[in-house]
């Protein structure tokens, strides 16, 4: 089951989406680049305490819009989630910003 949250992150002033698909836990966002378009990153976790684990993927295409760089940081973390569940990335990004402005 894949479960959306979405929260205004102050520091950069764009929203960050928190997804979760199975146990891992993918938060993408993005960031303005000095030139005015956008790059994305997403942050994977699992497990909870001393067993957590996080990695951090920043990449390097730079997008013309915030949303854009979002969609495709989620895109990637739910393939990277996906494949190491063994089962495909079943939702669209643009359907899980339809999602994530419900909640």
């Amino acid at each position: 089951m894949l479960h959306t949250i979405q929260q205004h992150n102050s520091s950069t002033s764009t929203p960050v989406t928190h997804l979760t698909l199975g146990r891992y836990r993918i938060a993408a966002l993005s960031r303005e680049l000095p030139c005015g378009r956008f790059a994305a990153q997403v942050a994977i976790a699992s497990g909870h305490g001393s067993a957590s684990t996080a990695r951090l993927m920043r990449f390097e295409d730079d997008f013309a819009t915030g949303a854009d760089a979002i969609r495709y940081a989620e895109a990637q973390g739910l393939s990277w989630a996906a494949e190491r569940q063994g089962t495909c990335a079943i939702a669209a990004p643009a359907a899980l910003h339809a999602q994530a402005s419900l909640i």
